[in-house]
């Protein structure tokens, strides 16, 4: 042991920095926005260098230095805290207590080099919501880190907090119950960034970007509209997908109105700071996180994270690199940071300890916040190992939790793409990846004027059927990447690249708005009427724009702003979409989660160009016993010949959704229907 940290203690590692100036989350071919590249310089030559980093390589990684201990952090207690620390390099380590959140000096004490590369300090007392940093030695230099594995933290994650939770819960935290277990598949997922969803004039909402905005209840918008927690709740959606609601470096918490999407993460066990209505005190932010999360359980909503640990801020000065020096991260033979998230690095979750990072984090927000799934951006970036681990004690903690991510990398990475978790390879893992398939097949490209099927293009027919059985192997021409549809997200958007009403005015600006809505209304039917998953961006339904800004994770809340004032303008597309998440929740045939089960259940009918249907049995006691679904995507009517005999009764057509029968247009068919132009339209036969 004693060789092995000397060995250690004459590595000279490089490190520099670099910051994310805003999400990543393209697919494949997209553009990455905002990315700048960096040149780096060393002080040794590529050969010492290459050598020295080799060596620490190896050391590191051997089991000698790889701890296993579920208790690293502050660890508090009323009589005393535990302070543990894993920083093999290190020469000495000291921590610092401060008695306040503003305390400008503090009080050192000398840990204990321990095994495993790992320091520790006991010191008695109650320190209780008291703030500490660490001071680290390494070849010869001391520096001052916020502890990455802190669970409070002072105003931009300056100091981290001493954190008794017990003390802090909102009343009734212990008892609150977590709405009723559903599959996967029986889930509706809306994603949401805290302050677009209250922080506009209209919304009603007084605690205006704040997480107890999502508390605030009987809330009115415009003419009268339900706004926040009852609009979420009149939806009917059952996950919210929050954007990171951890603490990110690229907003001061201290000013207002300061505006971020959030993929830039500092203290990835700590609430952001900016979304309390105190982000100095770090008590505030954990408390009002809570009642969030225990409100949304409370009104049957289940609250998803979005987590970004692929990257981080910046290198170098960021608490990984300070307290060991570029082992959490990627490098290439030069030593140079590899940039395969498209924010300057990469973090390495191949190593065992930056895997133990990841793994405690989602264990700490599972337990602790009960947390109910979460979203992983570029987790292309992270190995099959590190995700299966994920999954595997995730599952212990609620063995019904929603775990999903973006099967993709924001650059080349210096992972090999065998252990990259690529949209396929997450078969059989219980982890869903998002179908940029069946987004690009339904309205073309991201952000330019490309076409899809639901606004002008021609012979993407295969392409939607593929979504809509979930992309499993259906036949030996309609076939996907997933082993069971669970593992598919379906989507048409997200808050990256254009929203869906700005790319098909982008796309089609010949048509008049009321097709273009049509369109968006259908482009969302098809979504929420295909087996999977579906996944919704907040605002889509109320046809939301951004004025064309397609990268707008900084462009602050003129542009990013749920304007509550559309839901009334386009209330009838709303209640259309509002009926179709009601239709799905009901029909368990539209929830299969067995591939099995979707080929028996599944049959496609034929139907013109342009345009797809299929009919639904179902066995299921309380379902319809026979669905036809159509979409037309057709600027004109289409005929389809129904697949069975008799009276089918309509209850979704361009008008309204409404599962005892439609009171607009034509209520009933038999032998075939008239399908309006771009619309969807659902049949049912006892």
């Amino acid at each position: 042991m004693k060789k092995a940290f000397a060995a250690l203690a004459l590595i000279v590692v490089l490190i520099f920095t670099q910051g994310c100036s805003g999400s990543n989350d393209t697919a494949n071919s997209d553009v990455l926005q905002g990315t700048e590249q960096i040149n780096y310089s060393k002080s040794e030559s590529n050969k010492d260098f290459t050598e020295g980093k080799e060596a620490m390589r190896k050391i590191l990684e051997s089991e000698e230095f790889t701890y296993k201990g579920g208790d690293l952090g502050a660890v508090y207690s009323k009589d005393s805290t535990v302070f543990k620390v894993w920083a093999p390099t290190a020469e000495n380590m000291k921590v610092v207590i401060y008695k306040s959140y503003d305390a400008a000096y503090g009080q050192e004490y000398s840990m204990s080099k321990a095994e495993q590369g790992v320091w520790d300090l006991k010191l008695p007392g109650d320190l209780k919501s008291q703030y500490y940093t660490y001071k680290v030695t390494i070849d010869g230099a001391e520096r001052e880190t916020v502890d990455p594995y802190a669970k409070g933290a002072a105003a931009n994650g300056k100091k981290g907090m001493i954190v008794d939770f017990a003390s802090i819960n909102p009343e009734g935290w212990e008892s609150h119950k977590a709405p009723e277990a559903l599959k996967p598949t029986e889930a509706v997922v809306y994603e949401m960034h805290v302050r677009d969803f209250s922080v506009d004039e209209s919304s009603g909402i007084k605690n205006k970007g704040r997480y107890l905005a999502f508390t605030e209840k009987g809330t009115k918008g415009p003419n009268g509209v339900s706004t926040g927690l009852e609009h979420l709740k009149e939806l009917g959606i059952t996950h919210l997908h929050l954007l990171p609601v951890y603490d990110f470096a690229s907003v001061d918490e201290t000013k207002e109105g300061q505006y971020n999407w959030g993929y830039d993460p500092y203290l990835y066990n700590v609430p952001e700071g900016s979304y309390s209505t105190n982000p100095y005190d770090g008590t505030v932010r954990i408390k009002e996180f809570k009642e969030m999360v225990q409100t949304l359980h409370e009104n049957d909503i289940r609250v998803v994270m979005d987590v970004v640990f692929n990257h981080t801020y910046t290198t170098g000065d960021s608490p990984f690199d300070i307290l060991v020096p570029g082992y959490y991260y990627r490098t290439d033979k030069s030593g140079s940071y590899t940039n395969g998230s498209g924010c300057g690095n990469e973090t390495a979750s191949e190593k065992a300890m930056v895997r133990k990072f990841i793994v405690d984090s989602v264990k700490f927000w599972a337990t602790e916040y009960r947390i109910d799934g979460f979203r992983f951006d570029l987790m292309a970036l992270h190995d099959i190992d590190t995700m299966k681990e994920v999954e595997r004690e995730l599952r212990k903690i609620n063995p019904n939790i929603l775990i999903y991510g973006e099967p993709w990398t924001g650059g080349a990475s210096a992972l090999s793409p065998a252990l990259q978790l690529r949209k396929g390879s997450q078969k059989g893992m219980n982890i869903a990846v998002f179908n940029d398939d069946i987004r690009n097949a339904i309205k073309g490209d991201n952000d330019g004027i490309g076409l899809g099927f639901v606004n002008g293009a021609y012979g993407l027919e295969n392409e939607v059927k593929k979504g809509i059985v979930g992309g499993i192997q259906y036949s030996s021409s309609i076939h996907g990447f997933t082993e069971q549809p669970a593992e598919t997200i379906n989507y048409v958007s997200s808050h990256d690249n254009l929203t869906l009403f700005d790319k098909l005015e982008k796309s089609n600006p010949s048509l008049s708005a009321e097709e273009r809505v049509k369109m968006n209304r259908l482009a969302l039917s098809i979504v929420l009427t295909s087996e999977g998953i579906p996944f919704i961006q907040g605002g889509t339904k109320i046809l939301r724009t951004k004025n064309g800004s397609h990268n707008s994770y900084n462009a602050g809340d003129m542009i990013n702003k749920i304007d509550w004032s559309r839901k009334s303008t386009y209330m009838e597309t709303y209640s259309y979409i509002k009926g179709l998440i009601e239709l799905r929740r009901s029909q368990r045939v539209l929830t299969l989660d067995n591939a099995e089960d979707i080929k028996k259940s599944i049959t496609f009918v034929d139907a013109p160009k342009k345009s797809v249907a299929y009919m639904l049995s179902s066995s299921f006691k309380d379902d319809f016993k026979n669905i036809v679904i159509i979409h037309n995507a057709n600027r004109e009517s289409i005929t389809v010949k129904l697949p069975k005999a008799g009276q089918w009764k309509v209850i979704a057509n361009e008008l309204e959704v409404n599962q005892k029968g439609v009171t607009q247009g034509e209520a009933a068919f038999s032998n075939e229907v008239e399908a309006a132009p771009l619309s969807t339209y659902i049949l049912v036969k006892e």
